[in-house]
């Protein structure tokens, strides 16, 4: 019998970056940044499948030729999740697939475990919506950096909100050492019927405000369950991002860590 799958990565491709335009064709040390990113995810053993949804024919088509799954989109999806929401729709016997990991195409060093405890959060509870991975904020500069999406959950690990801002924020104000802050890490795991309710849903003061996407799910009602990892992914954001990624793939190469060595 065939085996039924239950978990498909997606990884939404949009070409023209605000920041650094087609940046997920750049090379860095010899392969392009969303080949890194497609084989690196495809570690995670969790995943059934793996594919790229892009708007471009050029993403289509380089996906392709080194062997990896792509679909094409439309220009006018407004955000990664409408990517993988339409790239379901097309797709009905996709919409089978219980459950969908949305997997930022910008990240190359995000680590597999990542990407299954994001699974493992979202298969733990019928109720449960979506997961997502957030870490511990190490450094004030950190904390206070308005680019990094800082969280504060429940005890149940159920997420209260996610801000821009210093949260939890403390009546002595400012930064306060003691306190455990946590940082999102842009990755989501989404039950598939929910998904495409998801994207139908009207926007939300607070999601607006922050410009935050993942308030939307918690303005209307519903659940995010956060896993907390012990990792920070490196994304790419601009031309020095690049060369942080270059030194990287070239300390790890001279590493003798098997688990460095086996990243590509």
């Amino acid at each position: 019998m065939e085996h039924a799958l239950q978990v498909i990565g997606i990884i939404p491709a949009r070409l023209k970056s605000e920041r650094l335009p087609g940046k997920l064709l750049i090379p860095i040390a010899g392969k392009t940044l969303i080949q890194r990113t497609y084989e690196n995810a495809l570690r995670c053993k969790l995943l059934d499948d793996l594919i790229v949804a892009t708007d471009s024919q050029s993403i289509l088509e380089h996906v392709q030729s080194f062997g990896g799954k792509a679909y094409l989109t439309s220009e006018n999806c407004r955000n990664g999740t409408d990517r993988l929401a339409e790239v379901l729709t097309l797709n009905p016997t996709l919409q089978k697939i219980p459950f969908v990991i949305n997997i930022q195409g910008d990240e190359p060093f995000l680590e597999p475990e990542v990407i299954q405890k994001v699974i493992e959060g979202l298969q733990s509870d019928k109720q449960i919506m979506v997961s997502t991975p957030i870490t511990p904020i190490q450094t004030e500069e950190e904390a206070l950096d308005s680019s990094v999406v800082k969280c504060v959950r429940r005890q149940d690990g159920d997420a209260l909100y996610f801000s821009r801002a210093l949260i939890p924020s403390s009546k002595k104000q400012g930064y306060q050492p003691e306190t455990r802050y946590y940082r999102h890490i842009g990755v989501y795991g989404y039950r598939t019927d929910f998904l495409l309710l998801y994207t139908k849903l009207p926007s939300t003061p607070l999601q607006l405000s922050e410009d935050l996407e993942q308030l939307k799910i918690l303005e209307h009602g519903y659940r995010i369950k956060t896993v907390v990892v012990d990792s920070i992914s490196i994304g790419v954001d601009e031309p020095a991002d690049i060369k942080k990624v270059e030194y990287l793939l070239c300390k790890q190469n001279t590493s003798s860590s098997p688990e460095e060595s086996a990243l590509p």
